[in-house]
């Protein structure tokens, strides 16, 4: 029963979330007791802060509201941003790690800690051990950000951004080129 009515109650709660201005990370129903537990995961480019879990809790409040009979039970709703601790499994997450390590446990070969710069649709680029390499997700069994209480070296954020800026530079290359 959770799964169907979670299936049911995700467009009603991802149209809430998207239109407060955020991605819906995850989504859950649980059976608590005679309550449902809904659990809300929001994230953005730009993080989220208390204030803004507050105006989405408001927003999917009044849109599972607005749905009560597919509840048909009272319900406790959970929103929370992502925490530390979630995998990077999508694209954007890797875009939104940009500039932080991240310890990645390939598919093949050892682990390896590195820092995150541009991130694109199948791959992103990792400096590590000096070296800027590309780290396509299909090659990537589990990959998480790593806690620094420091600020990261200045040096590798300039390669990680000066790396970004040639790539930039090279597409628009071949744009130009493919278009004469």
């Amino acid at each position: 029963m959770p799964g169907e009515l979670a299936s049911r109650l995700q467009p009603i709660v991802a149209e809430a979330v998207t239109a407060a201005g955020f991605d819906l990370d995850s989504f859950e129903v649980q059976q608590a007791g005679r309550r449902q537990l809904v659990k809300v995961v929001v994230d953005s480019d730009d993080g989220v802060g208390l204030d803004e879990v507050a105006e989405v809790s408001r927003k999917v409040s009044a849109a599972l509201d607005e749905n009560e009979h597919v509840l048909a039970s009272a319900y406790t709703l959970e929103v929370t941003s992502p925490g530390l601790d979630r995998p990077l499994t999508q694209p954007r997450h890797w875009r939104r790690a940009r500039f932080r390590l991240v310890k990645v446990s390939p598919v093949d070969g050892a682990p390896f800690v590195g820092r995150v710069g541009h991130a694109g649709a199948d791959a992103a680029r990792v400096l590590d051990g000096g070296k800027i390499r590309d780290v396509r997700y299909a090659d990537v069994a589990k990959a998480v950000v790593e806690i620094e209480f420091k600020q990261p070296p200045a040096e590798d954020l300039k390669l990680l951004d000066d790396d970004a800026s040639g790539m930039i530079a090279a597409g628009q290359a071949e744009t130009e080129k493919g278009s004469k």
